[in-house]
C-alpha cells in the first residue's frame, strides 16, 4: 500500500473536514497510526472493527498490519475516501454506513475479532460499557484498543483512592486487565482538540466465578452515583446490601472510592446470595 495517495490529499480532494457534531479529529501521522495499529499485536489475517474510521487514517494502519477490516462509519461523506482505499486492499475492508450505537458488533464481525478504533469523544465511553458488560464471558472480542480523552483513559485504569476512581474503573478491571499503551498529543490531530488523548490496552482475564455483570452494575451505580456519601446511605437503596456488608466485614462508613474492585466483586457475589 506504499503507492496510496497522502491522506491529506484524499481529505482535500473529496472537501472533507472533522465534524465537531460527530466528535471527529483526524490523525495523519503514519507512523504514529502504524504504532497504535501494532498495540494489539501481530494482526495479519486477524478480524479487526473499527469505529469511525473517518477518512480512513487508522484503516489504512490496519490494513498494511494484514487484517481484515469491517469498519463501522456513520458520516456519509467519507464513505467515498473509504471505498477508494477499499480498492487498494480487495477483499480486506467492509464499510458500514450506520451509527455504531445501533449496529450488532458480534454478529457483524463474528466472535474472535479485535475492535481497534481512535473513537468519536462524543460515544467512546457509552461503547466501551457497553463491550465490557456482555454477561457471556470471555466475550467475542480478542482485544480492545481505543483512544480516548486523556481522562477518560486514565478513569479506566485507576486505582482505589484517586480521583478518577469510579464506576468505569470496576467494570473495565475486574474481568480484564487494562493499561495505558500510549499518550497522544493534542497536536497530533486536524483540528487539534482541546484535551490530551490515550490509546487504552484492555485484555480479557478469568470472570470471578458466582457474579453476576447486571448486579455488579447496580451496585456501581449506586455507590459511585453518591460517591461523597458512606456506604450504608448510598447503598440503601439495594435489598441485602447491609446484610453483604456485614458478612463481608466491609465497614458501612466507607465511601465508593475507597472500595477495591476485588472487594466490590465479592459485594456484588454477596448481594445475590442475600437479597430476597
Amino acid at each position: 500500500m506504499s503507492d496510496l495517495p497522502p491522506l491529506r490529499d484524499v481529505i482535500a480532494r473529496h472537501g472533507l473536514s472533522a465534524s465537531k457534531a460527530l466528535g471527529q479529529n483526524f490523525l495523519f501521522d503514519e507512523q504514529l497510526l502504524d504504532r497504535i495499529a501494532r498495540i494489539p499485536g501481530p494482526l495479519g489475517g486477524e478480524r479487526v472493527l473499527e469505529v469511525g474510521p473517518g477518512p480512513g487514517g487508522l484503516t489504512r494502519a490496519l490494513l498494511r498490519a494484514g487484517a481484515y477490516v469491517t469498519a463501522i462509519e456513520r458520516d456519509s461523506r467519507c464513505l467515498p475516501a473509504l471505498t477508494e482505499l477499499s480498492e487498494w486492499a480487495p477483499g480486506r475492508l467492509r464499510v458500514i454506513e450506520a451509527d455504531a450505537l445501533k449496529v450488532d458488533a458480534e454478529a457483524e464481525l463474528g466472535g474472535g475479532g479485535h475492535i481497534v478504533a481512535n473513537l468519536p469523544y462524543n460515544v467512546g465511553t457509552a461503547l466501551l460499557v457497553g463491550w465490557l458488560t456482555g454477561e457471556a464471558w470471555p466475550p467475542w472480542w480478542k482485544s480492545l484498543t481505543l483512544m480516548f480523552q486523556r481522562e477518560v483513559a486514565e478513569r479506566i485504569v485507576a486505582a482505589p483512592d484517586s480521583d478518577a476512581y469510579g464506576r468505569l474503573a470496576v467494570l473495565a478491571q475486574w474481568r480484564s486487565t487494562a493499561r495505558i499503551a500510549m499518550n497522544v498529543h493534542r497536536s497530533a490531530f486536524t483540528p487539534p482538540p482541546k484535551v490530551m488523548s490515550a490509546v487504552v490496552h484492555i485484555v480479557p482475564a478469568e470472570a470471578p466465578a458466582g457474579v453476576r455483570v447486571t448486579t455488579l452494575e447496580r451496585l456501581t451505580a449506586a455507590a459511585f452515583g453518591q460517591r461523597r456519601k458512606m456506604l450504608r446511605q448510598s447503598l440503601k437503596g439495594l435489598p441485602g446490601a447491609a446484610e453483604a456488608m456485614e458478612r463481608l466485614g466491609i465497614d458501612p462508613t466507607r465511601r465508593a472510592e475507597t472500595v477495591s474492585v476485588a472487594e466490590f466483586v465479592a459485594l456484588a457475589g454477596a448481594l445475590d446470595d442475600v437479597a430476597p
